[in-house]
């Protein structure tokens, strides 16, 4: 025990060895502790808030009590690495590596194909392993909840949970072997023998999980724990804060009453973001975790005292266990608990955040203190004065995270009391993703009842989400109570509570509306149930409807694509399932990325400084405060760039850095060079920059349209006579769509790490970029040296969706600067936050149109146009309405056809390439002008889609010709595949049947271009050499991003060199080996380099050719030695021209695509009306993609893209303030698809039988086509909602925008809960967030 001036030595264990630190500072994280301390670079850093799952964990300790040892999986940038003393960590490296032997999580996660850029690899593996630990033979269940807090960006999740799925006990069924038909369905003929279906993989190749391998809790900490019967006091002191770890109550009441304001420390949930993202300093943090009264559980006649100290996985534990001990009527409480901890946060979080934290801390949405509060439960509370019993109720919570609690006060125990005969107590959430998202609206409700009486006694109503605190409603309350529970009592109920529950429209967090909306229909929710519970009691008689929640089972999919020919040679990799080659690596945490570099001998970190402003000119940048802060070396501005201080683009100039003047918040204004992370950090806080706005900044597309603020030039394409084409048409609408903004949120962001070499003005660059190329030449152009000086190396990026080429390139030029200035070498990774500010996303696009029809549904004329939100510099964005504009005909021929397009300029952070770069915006707009053409006439949309869709040979609208087969085999196959007609039928009584759920299906096709419209960038190179060993390094212009490119060259040289792949080797892209390389995008990659490739191995085996004749029965290896020692040259570069391809914008005609992937897709989803909540029930797509080079890369591209898409067109939104500041910075306020948003059947069939001539082996690119076919889930939704509208007797087109969340369904289905809301007029108040 140390003084409270001197520290105290940490000691905890880290994969079973012993790890001592003397000057521990408060403020350090595990996760940066594993990372540079250590060199344990598996365990990776996503978001740095606990809500990605990358830096996943296994924290393990000893309970002296129970004598039992605990596990459980925690995000390691949360944990304060002092919370660890006497406590074992088990990281990725730690429970399997390929130097010893992989973990059978690792192995199967790889061989199921659940890794693609393989950066959320590790700390899937430890969430899945740390629930092995606690649940050899989980369920299906436990799986998806254990999986619910870890994102990943690229696979779709599908083969994560089919790999996983192998651990289950139910996984013995044949349905786990990635076989939709099941033995148990009854659906396979055991008289006919079936041709065997070729499988992703074989689960009987797996190695067995065997418990009694894994490594043991160290028994040095037990013989601590148990030692420690006098436990002392332990203190740390860091740079700026201490910390100090009380013993005993007594010590926690004392340590509490001198420093009032120092916050208590559990599981870090809370006081970590607020110091890490907002900025918040407490010079001393207390840490209770050792003080044994607060986890302690105590029961008695009236209830449940927890204690305050307890985990909300243990609360959620002592509730499961506590249910079935009880009669059903006394446990209303414990149950309602219980299903709020399921959908609160995530296992992760769960598993470190305290009841009494969640209590005290008083978030205004946090899901439990409604209900804590509606169940009458209190907490006993303690401080130098003694203790007391306060109630939880409405005067508990008295502001915005402010409670009735004195600063000195500490919650001991939280009491949860037993419910009474006639009493029920409900909880129900909305939330913008169903599982780790916080809670839009969240509810506690109780009512009592006289005994055998339907007249209420009491009642309590609780809302959080709806105000600064959690609000309780007690008009409402006194308007129910005494009077019998009825629709009479009720319909007065929901007046009084709208009128007692309001929201200023600007009201923070938005969504007004659909907020007040929601107060009501929860409200409905809880009478339904109580009717039901009524019904149950014989207190009345009447049917009730139906209110099952959504399904939530996820079935195995199927996954069909073509076996290779009886006759290709085993060895042949080409045309097979072959794992990705990184795919161990990934799982095992040993695959490098740019951040797991080695630290350099005095190397430096970079920190960015941003405008706060989005429309100013700088007066003053201040820098004295923050060079004078320990560690600060430098700040790099834009006078010391010694070459090009932009980058053009297009005719217009980007800066660098911001010298006079700023156009968006977020542009970079100077750089702040220090010794580690944590200082440069600091010294970007410090630095001040002062500012003169300038007038009217133009945020929207409105506002640009308005003001003509566009980048030229604009686009226009015609064909045929739109003008006169109207005149003859049978019917004209006129329509509009909005589409918003996508992050890419790749899982590694932006990372660069550029080394002097020391002469001669060279320079290593090792970057995740998806264009080396343009990096190299905006180095050397910043810089003023020779592109010969700089070589940039890319190993592999984790993940990039284009969102890796523009921007990283500006990121690697400041970054040069500052390691050419300070001779040093110099690291730049930005925080999720700031990557998220900085470096934009996915257009937003506004449409309009008009389509004239005849009545039979033919579409004879169409008039397009397109506005995007581009930001403030052009980037790619003429080149993305291009492509809009390209890709407007969709799959379908109208003879009449125009289309427009223009790319805003406004005072956002400018907009970039996006997977589908333009596509997805473009078809969503025509397909929605179908979907009102169908609702106009009264028709099935699939029909109106079928009757205008290209038939025979045919020509496009930029006089390309094509043969739509493939896309009509996609559409059929798709029908078929999807039993369409029956599952309609289905749906149509199901909608009969159900009031307030209703289900949706749409079926929608693609075509899309493959290849880049300027010519030069489809071209491409490869350097292979062979060793004299007979080993072969391959290196070639694409980058690996999750994409499969290098497993695709690999089998590519392995098929050409007639060698297995496992002699063959790719170490990274470099620009010092192949020069002057294409990005890899447009979903050409493997077209180009794979041919590349190619050819370089045709060169070399034919140089083979007379040494294998001499020595026809030779080995691989002896032919090498043979031809080395012959003198024959075994090195070879490829170059593949690759397509001419040309756009004459001012002829409206060109060939810019080289050939299009087709696909169809069919989507199924239920939606709940009252709360716009959803499930996508059902997915079929067909893809032609020519003759799959390795279907299980293509199959992954396929899944990931789709769920992307669903991402774009249901749940992900982008916010920014009504001064341009972007709200959404992170995975808390930006919601991707999770494994909880897979469609609950996901079935995927390649199509067969299919060759395409234009591109290397009959294949076709695939990594951009599928995203739009997300769209299906919107369009399923939408026909849900029209459903749900009917209902109400509203009929024909409505608007529904993308994305259609929760809060866009919920108030398009016009329920009589919606429609009792007042809406307030645009221009009468400043909208919290822009719609931009």
């Amino acid at each position: 025990m140390s003084a409270e001036g001197e520290s105290d030595t940490l000691c905890f264990f880290i994969n079973g060895k012993k790890v001592t630190v003397e000057h521990v500072d408060p403020e350090t994280m595990l996760l940066s502790f594993l990372r540079e301390n250590m060199r344990l670079t598996g365990t990776k850093s996503g978001c740095g808030g606990g809500g990605c799952g990358a830096c996943t964990v296994m924290v393990s300790r000893y309970q002296p009590a129970t004598k039992t040892i605990g596990h459980f999986s925690a995000t390691a940038c949360l944990l304060p690495l002092c919370q660890l003393h006497g406590a074992a960590v088990t990281t990725v490296e730690g429970i399997g590596s390929t130097k010893t032997r992989i973990h059978p999580v690792q192995e199967r996660i790889a061989k199921a194909h659940g890794s693609q850029c393989g950066f959320c690899t590790p700390g899937m593996v430890m969430s899945v392993y740390a629930l092995l630990r606690n649940k050899p033979q989980p369920s299906m269940d436990d799986i998806m909840q254990a999986l619910a807090g870890n994102m990943c960006r690229c696979t779709g999740y599908r083969p994560i949970v089919d790999g996983c799925r192998t651990f289950c006990q139910e996984s013995n069924c044949c349905q786990a072997n990635g076989d939709g038909n099941c033995c148990l369905n009854g659906e396979k003929d055991s008289d006919k023998p079936e041709p065997e279906e070729p499988q992703l993989f074989n689960k009987e190749d797996f190695l067995p999980l065997d418990p009694t391998q894994e490594l043991i809790f160290p028994p040095e900490l037990i013989l601590m724990a148990e030692a420690a019967a006098a436990p002392q006091t332990l203190w740390f002191r860091g740079e700026r804060v201490k910390w100090v770890s009380p013993a005993s109550l007594e010590e926690l009441v004392q340590l509490k009453s001198r420093h009032p304001e120092a916050p208590l420390v559990m599981g870090n949930t809370n006081v970590g973001p607020d110091m890490k993202f907002k900025g918040v300093r407490h010079p001393l943090l207390i840490s209770p975790a050792r003080v044994r009264e607060l986890f302690q559980v105590s029961e008695t006649p009236q209830g449940v005292w927890v204690g305050a100290g307890c985990s909300l996985a243990e609360v959620q534990r002592l509730l499961e266990s506590l249910v079935p001990r009880f009669p059903e009527e006394k446990t209303e409480v414990f149950r309602a608990l219980r299903q709020q901890l399921g959908n609160l946060g995530s296992q992760q979080i769960r598993n470190v955040a305290s009841l009494g934290g969640n209590v005290a801390s008083a978030y205004p949405n946090s899901d439990l203190n409604p209900v804590l509060a509606a169940g009458t439960c209190r907490v006993s509370v303690i401080s130098t004065g003694g203790r007391r019993e306060i109630p939880l109720d409405q005067d508990f919570f008295v502001g915005f995270g402010k409670t009735v609690l004195k600063p000195e006060d500490i919650v001991l125990a939280v009491f949860i009391p037993f419910s009474r005969k006639g009493e029920f107590v409900r909880a129900f959430r909305q939330a913008p993703r169903k599982e780790a998202s916080f809670a839009t609206v969240t509810t506690g409700m109780r009512v009592a009842f006289s005994e055998g009486s339907n007249v209420v006694q009491d009642v309590s109503l609780y809302y959080g989400g709806m105000g600064p605190t959690t609000v309780s409603a007690p008009k409402t309350c006194a308007a129910i109570t005494g009077r019998p529970w009825d629709d009479e009592t009720l319909s007065r109920a929901y007046d009084v509570l709208l009128d007692e529950l309001v929201l200023p429209p600007s009201a923070p967090g938005g969504k007004v509306e659909f907020r007040r909306s929601l107060t009501l229909s929860l409200l409905f929710k809880f009478n339904l149930e109580v009717l039901l519970k009524l019904r149950e009691m014989n207190l009345i008689s009447e049917a009730l409807p139906k209110m099952e929640p959504l399904p939530r089972d996820i079935h195995p999919g199927v996954q069909q694509f073509q076996a290779v020919s009886k006759d290709q040679s085993e060895q042949d990799p080409v045309g097979r399932p072959f794992m990705h080659r990184s795919a161990i690596s990934h799982a095992t945490g040993e695959a490098m990325y740019c951040d797991d570099l080695p630290k350099v001998d005095g190397e430096l970190f970079m920190v960015l400084v941003t405008s706060s402003r989005a429309h100013a000119k700088i007066t003053g940048v201040d820098v004295s405060a923050a060079l004078q802060l320990p560690g600060v070396v430098d700040v790099i501005t834009a006078k010391d760039i010694p070459g090009k201080k932009v980058r053009s683009m297009m005719g217009y100039d980007e800066e660098l850095l911001a010298q006079d003047e700023v156009s968006c918040v977020g542009q970079m204004v100077c750089a702040v060079l220090a010794d580690t992370r944590t200082h440069a950090k600091r010294g970007a806080a410090a630095v001040k920059i002062t500012y003169e706005d300038l007038p009217d900044p133009i945020f929207t597309i409105k506002d640009a349209v308005e003001k003509s603020s566009f980048f030229e030039p604009q686009r226009l394409i015609e064909r045929g006579n739109v003008s006169e084409a109207f005149k003859e048409a049978d019917q004209v609408y006129e329509g509009e769509l909005r589409l918003g903004g996508q992050e890419h949120f790749y899982m590694e962001t932006q990372s660069m790490l550029v080394v002097p070499v020391g002469e001669e003005m060279e320079f290593n660059v090792y970057i995740s970029s998806q264009w080396p190329t343009l990096t190299q030449d905006a180095v050397a152009e910043t810089l003023g040296v020779p592109s010969n000086r700089v070589i940039c190396h890319v190993k592999r990026m984790g993940g990039a969706f284009g969102g890796k080429v523009t921007k990283t390139a500006i990121l690697a030029c400041i970054t040069s600067v500052a390691a050419s200035k300070s001779g040093r070498a110099v690291r730049c990774v930005l925080e999720r936050g700031d990557d998220m500010l900085i470096t934009g996303g996915r257009h937003p696009v506004e449409a309009k149109y008009k389509v004239g029809f005849m009545n039979d549904g033919r579409i004879v004329a169409a008039d397009l146009q397109y506005f995007s939100n581009s930001g403030n510099s052009i980037d790619e964005s003429v080149l993305v309405i291009e492509k809009i504009l390209l890709h407007m005909d969709s799959v379908y021929n109208i003879p009449n056809l125009r289309g427009r397009g223009a790319a805003c300029r406004t005072n956002l952070p400018s907009n970039t390439a996006f997977r589908g770069f333009g596509v997805p915006q473009s078809l969503l707009v025509v397909e929605n002008m179908l979907n009102d053409v169908a609702m106009l006439l009264g028709r099935p949309t699939d029909q109106i889609r079928e009757m205008n869709m290209y038939r025979g040979p045919s020509i496009t609208h930029y006089k390309y010709q094509f043969s739509p087969d493939n896309m009509h085999r996609c559409w059929e196959e798709c029908k078929l595949r999807s039993e369409y007609d029956a599952r309609r039928s289905a749906i149509e009584q199901f909608n009969l049947q159900h009031q307030w759920k209703k289900r949706g299906m749409s079926i929608v096709p693609i075509k899309y271009g493959i290849a880049f419209g300027e010519g030069f960038l489809n071209q491409a190179a490869a350097l292979i050499h062979i060793y004299k060993d007979g080993s072969v390094l391959v290196t070639h212009g694409g980058t690996e991003m999750g994409q499969g490119i290098h497993t695709k060259v690999q089998q590519v040289a392995s098929r050409e060199l007639h060698i297995p792949p496992s002699k063959i080797y790719i170490s990274e892209t470099s620009t010092a080996t192949v020069p002057n390389t294409s990005p890899s995008a447009a979903s050409f990659g493997t077209d180009a380099n794979g041919m590349a490739v190619k050819i370089a191995c045709e060169i070399l085996y034919k140089r083979l050719e007379p040494i294998r004749q001499k020595d026809p029965k030779g080995s691989w290896e002896s032919w090498i030695t043979a031809a080395y020692f012959e003198k024959i040259n075994l090195s070879a570069t490829g170059h593949y021209r690759g397509h001419d391809l040309y756009m004459d914008w001012e002829k409206m005609e060109g060939q810019p695509y080289a050939y299009y992937t087709y696909g169809v897709a069919c989507s199924e989803v239920e939606l709940d009306c009252l709360t716009g909540d959803y499930r996508t029930v059902r997915t079929d797509v067909v893809v032609d993609m020519g003759r799959s080079v390795n279907p299980s890369v293509d199959i992954g591209q396929i899944e990931g893209a789709f769920m992307q898409g669903l991402g774009l067109f249901t749940m992900e939104e982008l916010k920014f303030s009504p001064s341009g500041l972007l709200y959404t910075r992170g995975p808390s306020q930006y919601k991707i698809p999770a494994v909880c948003d897979v469609p609950l059947q996901f079935n995927v069939y390649l199509l067969p039988d299919s060759d395409n001539p234009h591109a290397i082996y009959s294949s076709k690119g695939i990594g951009e086509p599928i995203l739009f076919l997300g769209s299906s889930a919107f369009f399923a939704i939408k026909d849900a909602v029209a459903a749900a509208r009917s209902q109400s007797g509203l009929v024909g087109p409505f608007p529904l925008d993308s994305p259609a969340t929760p809060e866009r369904s919920c108030l398009a289905c016009a329920s009589k809960f919606t429609q009792k809301i007042p809406v307030n007029s645009p221009g009468s108040f400043k909208p919290w967030a822009l719609n931009i």
